[in-house]
């Protein structure tokens, strides 16, 4: 074990060795990115694409800025951000999966989104930019996956500008309890179905389902953020946090 950080970590319900997770997180990714679109539309309705829509109103971003959208997965995110900065600006397109960036890739150039747009394969743990670089850094629904999220943080801050702002969407606890009880009900029983029957694979969307229910709350991630050095920070409520938009300032 290094000094500081434990033996084993989470990953789902199980407890893994800490250097196994990246691994096995790229192992659910690598099994469902070929349906990850479809899958995204049928668990959630369609909702996710109001629950993004809703993070680029936060942005705040001008035509010349550059972004980074960390597990940018299929591009939602990153495609709207595109459009903010418009054609003197940059977003790069950062995932941790190959799979997953090589989707992300194939569609945006398919919308069309080329020369403002670039590509990297990097973990959000170790960002290979320069500091103080992004206007804007944005991670939709990944942020639970990493392994080091407090380390995460903390590279994320070092490569925002002074000024600069993280928006977080992910999954979250909800605040009312009854639908706290039907939330557990459908991602224990209906995303795994879901995901037999559409993707075939059940087992990674089991784990999705109890990523959510380990990844720190509302509040904890809050207290996660000022700790990194983000100021004024805050969070917005969706669907009565099932999901949430945390967000924070590099000053």
């Amino acid at each position: 074990m290094s000094e500081g950080r434990p033996e084993n970590t989470d990953f789902g319900f199980q407890q893994v060795p800490w250097n196994d997770k990246a691994r096995r997180v790229r192992a659910v990714f690598d099994s469902v990115s070929e349906r990850y679109d479809l899958m995204n539309d049928l668990m959630s309705g369609g909702a996710h694409r109001l629950w993004k829509r809703f993070t680029l109103s936060l942005t705040g971003l001008r035509p010349g800025q550059q972004a980074l959208d960390l597990a940018g997965g299929t591009g939602d995110l990153a495609l709207g951000l595109a459009r903010q900065v418009g054609d003197s600006g940059l977003i790069i397109l950062s995932d941790i999966n190959a799979s997953m960036l090589e989707r992300g890739r194939d569609r945006l150039t398919d919308e069309g989104v080329v020369a403002n747009i670039r590509y990297v394969q990097a973990n959000a743990e170790r960002l290979p930019f320069a500091d103080r670089r992004f206007d804007c850094v944005t991670i939709g629904f990944g942020l639970r996956n990493v392994t080091d999220k407090a380390a995460a943080l903390a590279s994320i801050y070092r490569v925002l500008k002074p000024g600069g702002q993280l928006l977080v969407l992910e999954f979250s606890q909800p605040v009312i309890p009854a639908m706290g009880r039907l939330y557990d009900l459908y991602s224990f029983n209906v995303l795994p179905w879901l995901g037999n029957a559409v993707a075939g694979d059940a087992d990674s969307y089991r784990y999705l389902a109890e990523s959510i229910r380990r990844h720190p709350d509302q509040e904890t991630l809050l207290d996660m953020m000022t700790a990194a050095g983000f100021e004024e920070c805050r969070y917005h409520n969706l669907m009565a946090g099932i999901v949430a938009v945390h967000r924070g300032y590099r000053f």
